[in-house]
């Protein structure tokens, strides 16, 4: 695809930064960076987990300080000092973490980051016709804590868009994007390119750079290492410019047959306690040792409401519809559940899959405790929590200052590493995972999706909930689809296509409701006019 290159003109560049250095007591984040972004230009930025491209976001953005160097805005010198500030000036920011207030609604929310007094019925019109308008839907009465991830994204993006920015900073924008949704939101930040609007763009989906991206900057350990026009690589040549090599391929085999039944759901109906949720409608499902079953979906169609049943967040009324290792569990709690086998990656990595404030040897307390045996005699052992986190952080490539490092002080794809890495670790009999490589890089993405692998031909059943098909396929042994909250058939990965699962999507698989009666409605037209 050609991508239209933005045109400078004589003026100032738009942002510019030089020599920009942040400092922590225990490592350097960015170190001289010095990059340039026009009006009107698409300019992505590059590197791995770690490689300091959010921490030069925060900075650009007013929520962390540099340690030194300069930034101009316009042409003219500038110290932000704070969100507000960058606000007041013409700079958004769609955070990777969502900085959202859980018992607010969408629309107060959006207030709050608006200037003056803002009517609430007003603007949740007005949050709802731009949501409308650039394909991201959202209920602005709906409070934020009964989102799913994708939700919330769509809630950060719209909330941008309602500020008119000079400068748009997007981080993992499309992270749990459907494909339909990322095509609208491009069309969106091109037309806002087109008007001016600068846009910094990180991802680690390099097809997306190679498709909307003028230019990239490469940061590498905190360092600028390269420039490159995306339109002129290929996803693998930027590959080999972040992590200095070609990218691992996974090694997938045949699923073995006849594995043990490790979750079975028998007819799951089940009435979400939100009510904007999506309520669960006669789930059938079998997953069996030694495969991965994927489900896909556009989010909010029932898949949180579909985790919360399965992991025992929620229980249900039934004991029979939940079976875990042979056992009915439908009334079994959280922790009942993982101790019959289960273990379970959310979607939420803050607050859900970690705790913010505790090392990651407390972290890996939360679910690792029994299996891994780190208490003793109603004690913690401390140093065998310790060793495990240890580990994790080595066998999953964790880039951390050790396990006493606090969850919150990881980029998220480490977090997300290290999240996945304490249940792989568990040799868990099944295995839950929602989201597995959300927001992390291409490397780490490889090392996840191949850990999953490698459990599963040790012998585990797997499911995956993601709304990356392109993973589905390459990971799963059958596939089936979520679509309000009905389950369709799972087909095997081998004989069906991302087409075919983009229209079930829809909830138009065979035999399912929503085809019957459009079938129906065909018949009687066909009548009609015959």
């Amino acid at each position: 695809m050609t991508t239209t290159q933005p045109n400078p003109g004589s003026g100032a560049p738009r942002l510019a930064l030089t020599n920009i250095r942040k400092i922590y007591p225990t490592t350097v984040a960015n170190d001289g960076i010095d990059m340039t972004v026009e009006a009107g230009e698409i300019h992505a930025v590059l590197g791995e987990n770690g490689a300091g491209k959010s921490t030069l976001m925060k900075i650009i953005y007013g929520a962390t300080r540099p340690t030194e160097g300069e930034m101009r805005w316009e042409g003219r010198p500038v110290v932000v000092a704070n969100p507000a500030h960058a606000r007041s000036l013409g700079i958004g920011m769609v955070y990777q973490h969502f900085s959202l207030f859980e018992t607010l609604t969408v629309a107060e929310n959006i207030a709050l980051a608006l200037p003056g007094r803002v009517g609430l019925e007003e603007l949740a019109q007005r949050i709802e016709e731009v949501s409308e308008r650039y394909g991201l839907p959202i209920e602005a009465r709906r409070y934020v804590h009964a989102l799913s991830v994708g939700e919330r994204q769509r809630v950060e993006i719209v909330r941008c868009l309602l500020q008119q920015p000079k400068l748009l900073i997007m981080d993992e924008p499309t992270s749990v994007l459907t494909p339909p949704a990322v095509r609208k939101l491009f069309e969106t930040l091109r037309r806002l390119a087109a008007e001016g609007c600068s846009i910094l763009y990180i991802s680690h989906k390099l097809d997306e750079i190679q498709e909307l991206c003028h230019t990239a900057t490469v940061l590498r350990d905190g360092r600028v290492t390269g420039h490159c026009r995306p339109a002129e690589e290929t996803p693998q040549s930027m590959a080999r410019l972040m992590i200095g090599k070609d990218l691992p391929v996974c090694e997938h085999v045949s699923a073995g047959a006849d594995g043990k039944l490790r979750l079975r759901l028998a007819g799951l109906s089940h009435e979400s306690s939100d009510p904007f949720g999506i309520d669960l409608r006669d789930v059938h499902l079998d997953v069996h040792a030694g495969e991965i079953v994927g489900i896909a979906g556009v989010s909010g169609n029932g898949q949180q409401e579909l985790l919360h049943a399965i992991s025992g967040e929620e229980t249900v009324a039934e004991k029979h519809p939940v079976q875990i290792c042979g056992i009915e569990a439908g009334r079994l709690d959280a922790g009942q559940r993982r101790r019959l086998g289960l273990a379970f990656v959310p979607e939420k990595r803050l607050g859900r899959g970690a705790v913010p404030t505790l090392p990651l040897y407390d972290n890996a307390l939360l679910t690792a405790a029994a299996s891994q045996k780190l208490v003793r005699a109603r004690f913690v052992d401390r140093g065998a929590a310790r060793r495990f986190a240890a580990r994790c952080i080595e066998q999953f490539k964790v880039r951390c200052r050790g396990s006493d490092a606090p969850a919150k002080s990881l980029s998220g794809g480490n977090l997300q590493k290290f999240i996945v890495g304490r249940e792989i670790l568990q040799e868990p009999p099944l295995l839950a995972c929602a989201q597995p490589t959300w927001g992390v890089d291409v490397g780490a993405a490889a090392l996840i999706r191949q850990a999953i692998i490698d459990l599963r031909n040790r012998g585990s059943a797997v499911l995956v909930i993601s709304e990356e098909l392109d993973e589905l396929f390459e990971i799963c042994d059958r596939i089936a689809v979520i679509a309000k909250g009905r389950l369709s058939p799972a087909k095997p990965a081998s004989e069906t296509s991302v087409e075919e699962i983009g229209v079930w999507m829809s909830g138009l698989w065979p035999g399912s409701a929503l085809a019957e009666e459009q079938a129906a409605s065909l018949r009687e037209t066909e009548a009609a006019h015959a």
